[in-house]
């Protein structure tokens, strides 16, 4: 292998950039008119890479990026992002220089938080949540009176306003129902501001589910995430918009070592796997540090590896895992093998792969360690 393949000479993320430009003109073509994608890149772009993600966002014309923390909202600044930056999480008050510093918007995640961050007399551009249901963080939509208290605040500039809908990837009755109180109660905090003669500042309620299941929803922002990746959160999510859109990661590996055990033996910790036959196992430098499920395990997933695919066998460790290749021929050490892929590279989909090990696609995007190097497809 040349020496300039090092980063892919154990294990990798690839991603697609060109199925990322299709997803994001695809959302946008979705979206109401005025509306504008804001993407959702905390979380290192739910492991596809962030700096890589929103440059190349940029460059196609994306202006409006949300982040989890103030952390990652100075990384993308520090990487020459431009635009806004949303930092949708909790940032300490003491923070506030670094949030002007950079330029970042922080969320007003109540109304105790808000007179604390006014406190510090630092000039700062903030979007307020509104709690309309899911009592997580916002102020109660149904407080007009510490609404309009933030926006006189005077060291407080309100740009934005939204709150989450908790239940809108649900198209049964009741949750429908619930995510159209939730949103009759958003916009009854705008009719509130609006009476009283309060300027109205962006306002987004959708994430992804929000926009695919109730499109009509006239914001000017949407937060997309999963599904700008080309996923959803679930292999069997329904949507009323079904969109055209195509995974963007892969998690690749190498073939390290090829082993031959003899039948009736037992193999890995706890000797969780037995031969029943002559066997021929592949170990790959890859393991749960890089975010492969460790209840993948024995057989509850598999990989691609030129074209076949194969059964994990034995319990997954922190570094390596083994797949066996008895009925297989030709693979050799180097071989790429895919444990997430697309439907072309006759690989597990993230969401099949979250399914089989009892968890969400998000989660399991999410935990792709930091040691993993993200690639644009073709540079492996």
């Amino acid at each position: 292998m040349k020496n300039s393949d090092i980063r892919t000479s154990r294990a990798w993320i690839e991603v697609d950039l060109k199925a990322l430009r299709h997803n994001a003109a695809l959302l946008q073509t979705a979206m109401p008119e005025g509306c504008r994608l804001m993407a959702v890149v905390k979380c290192n772009a739910y492991g596809h890479g962030s700096i890589l993600i929103a440059r190349e966002l940029q460059k196609i014309g994306v202006q409006s990026f949300a982040v989890a923390t103030a952390d990652e909202g100075i990384a993308l600044r520090r990487h020459g992002i431009r635009g806004e930056i949303l930092v949708l999480g909790y940032t300490a008050v003491y923070r506030a220089e670094q949030l002007k510093k950079y330029d970042l918007m922080q969320t007003v995640i109540d109304f105790e938080y808000a007179v604390a961050l006014q406190k510090q007399g630092i000039p700062l551009k903030i979007h307020i949540k509104l709690d309309t249901g899911m009592h997580r963080m916002g102020i109660p939509f149904d407080d007009p009176q510490a609404i309009h208290a933030v926006f006189a605040m005077s060291a407080l500039q309100v740009c934005g306003m939204f709150t989450h809908l908790c239940c809108a990837d649900s198209l049964a009755t009741n949750d429908i129902t619930f995510t159209e109180t939730q949103i009759n109660r958003f916009y009854q905090s705008v009719a509130a501001l609006k009476s009283n003669g309060l300027p109205i500042p962006k306002l987004h309620i959708q994430s992804n589910y929000g926009l695919l299941n109730h499109p009509h929803l006239q914001c000017d922002y949407v937060r997309t995430g999963i599904a700008l990746y080309g996923v959803l959160s679930s292999p069997n999510d329904k949507t009323k918009l079904r969109l055209d859109l195509r995974p963007v990661l892969s998690l690749k590996s190498r073939v390290a070592l090829l082993r031959t055990v003899t039948a009736n033996d037992f193999v890995g910790y706890s000797r969780a796997f037995y031969t029943a036959r002559k066997s021929r196992l592949a170990v790959l430098p890859i393991g749960y540090s890089d975010g492969v499920p460790r209840n993948l395990s024995n057989g509850k997933g598999n990989v691609q590896i030129n074209g076949y695919r194969v059964p994990i066998v034995g319990r997954i460790c922190m570094d390596q895992l083994l797949v066996d290749i008895t009925d297989t021929k030709g693979i050799a050490i180097g071989d790429i093998a895919t444990l997430v892929g697309t439907d072309a590279e006759n690989a597990p989909s993230a969401p099949a792969a979250a399914e089989s090990a009892g968890s969400i696609t998000n989660e399991l995007l999410c935990r792709m360690g930091a040691r993993l190097p993200c690639v644009p497809k073709g540079k492996a």
